[in-house]
């Protein structure tokens, strides 16, 4: 008699995880869409900034676009503006937003799922391989945008948000930490569109999450909103990279803003992590389903938000919509003295410190029966300073649009021979006049100083 031994069966070891992520990256970038993308994002910046930078006529409502014309580096933070506002979020609705509803709208979860065996596997390769590619569209924006400016103006110092100089190094150092930071919001973003992707299957909705919720996210930035709610939005790193240029640095809302929306990152992938292996991969048909959306997604990230704002407004000291007299009369003085010094330069006038000039403002909102707190463009400031050895104490006026996020654009209103006229009579010819009107930022989240 004999025996026979059997072997008992062995399942199938799922496939590695850098062999799928290699296979992925592959699908996305063989893709028209991506590589139009790739291609416009690496070389459509530099065309723009090279183009307006020799131009007359310059952005100047958008932030730094006003020096684009005097510093190659003012062209990469108009780039990132722009990207910050639409650029970024539309990429990640097209890569991250799309990256697992192709699957369904092509049939393919079968195959995939046969060839990779691990669900897990599968989500890990597909979120590595819509990074990369995230990660390469954001590269090229910011190379692009540095590589125009200084091609077209020149390696040159670069006027800060409170007037000071930053020499070139500086600069290109802050321009880069800055392109760093926006990369933790864009994460948020792209975090959002995979689980848009997941939960709703080849419901052209997913693609669209990251979009709505830049635009709904846009909106909100404009109202006057309390200060702990505006920087516990998750888009609120693409505008506090603004603090990077001001001395000392606005660090408060760039390292909340970072905080928040890494969070959002982590909280958003584990949900779309969370639906992925729990869907049913037999249903061909499978479009999302509104209840499951609003539970398994919206309602945590809505949570998320109210947890945000409450540990924000115990753990910062500013109030309401934290623009407030004190804090833009310091701004706008100490910019006016940086800038005075800059005008100074120009018209070779004997050098003067900012300590020397000892410049002050006083602002009035409305009239006395507006409160002097808040956005809007019906500010009204007098800058007073005094020349080393000189009796009288000169003044300027200015015009201040106050916008909700801190931003403020000073428009000078005489005296001419200071801030009224656009231009500046220099021994070498007229020059831009630096006092006639520039942007200023008002950290929302310091305290309040004393008058």
């Amino acid at each position: 008699m004999t025996a026979t031994a059997t072997r008992p069966r062995v399942g199938a070891r799922p496939a590695p995880v850098l062999p799928g992520y290699r296979f992925e990256l592959v699908k996305l970038l063989s893709q028209w869409r991506i590589r139009l993308l790739l291609l416009a994002c690496w070389i459509a910046p530099a065309a723009f900034v090279a183009a307006v930078s020799l131009q007359s006529s310059l952005p100047a409502d958008t932030v730094f676009g006003r020096w684009m014309n005097a510093t190659g580096w003012a062209g990469a933070l108009v780039v990132l503006d722009f990207s910050c506002s639409w650029a970024l979020p539309l990429l990640t609705a097209l890569v991250a937003g799309d990256v697992f509803a192709a699957e369904d709208r092509l049939g393919t979860w079968r195959h995939l799922l046969v060839a990779v065996r691990s669900p897990r596997r599968i989500f890990v390769a597909k979120a590595l391989a819509s990074l990369t590619v995230l990660l390469l569209l954001v590269a090229g924006l910011a190379a692009s945008g540095v590589a125009g400016g200084l091609v077209a103006v020149g390696n040159r110092p670069l006027a800060g948000l409170d007037g000071h100089l930053l020499a070139p190094a500086d600069a290109a150092a802050a321009v880069l930490l800055a392109w760093v930071c926006v990369l933790a919001p864009t994460l948020a973003f792209a975090a959002v569109g995979l689980l848009g992707s997941v939960a709703l299957g080849r419901s052209p909705m997913g693609l669209l999450m990251p979009a709505l919720l830049a635009l709904v996210l846009q909106l909100a930035q404009l109202l006057p909103l309390p200060v702990a709610v505006r920087t516990a939005l998750p888009s609120s790193a693409f505008l506090a990279w603004r603090g990077l240029f001001t001395s000392p640095a606005q660090a408060g809302p760039l390292l909340i803003g970072l905080a928040v929306s890494l969070l959002w990152a982590v909280t958003a992938t584990a949900l779309a992590y969370r639906l992925f292996l729990r869907r049913d991969f037999t249903d061909l048909t499978y479009d999302g389903s509104g209840r499951r959306v609003a539970v398994a997604g919206a309602l945590p990230l809505a949570a998320l938000v109210v947890l945000t704002v409450g540990v924000i407004a115990v753990a910062t000291p500013a109030t309401g919509s934290g623009i407030e007299k004190g804090k833009l009369q310091d701004s706008l003085a100490t910019a006016y003295a940086h800038l005075y010094r800059l005008q100074t330069q120009q018209l070779h006038r004997p050098a003067v410190t900012e300590a020397q000039l000892g410049a002050t403002a006083s602002c009035d909102k409305g009239d006395s029966r507006v409160a002097d707190e808040g956005p809007g463009n019906d500010w009204r400031c007098v800058v007073s300073w005094r020349l080393p050895g000189a009796t009288a104490v000169g003044s300027a006026i200015y015009q201040l649009d106050v916008t909700a996020d801190g931003r403020y654009v000073a428009d000078g209103d005489g005296p001419k021979e200071v801030n009224g006229y656009f231009q500046v009579r220099t021994p070498t010819g007229d020059a831009p006049n630096p006092l006639w009107q520039f942007d200023g930022n008002v950290d929302l989240l310091a305290s309040t100083p004393k008058e």
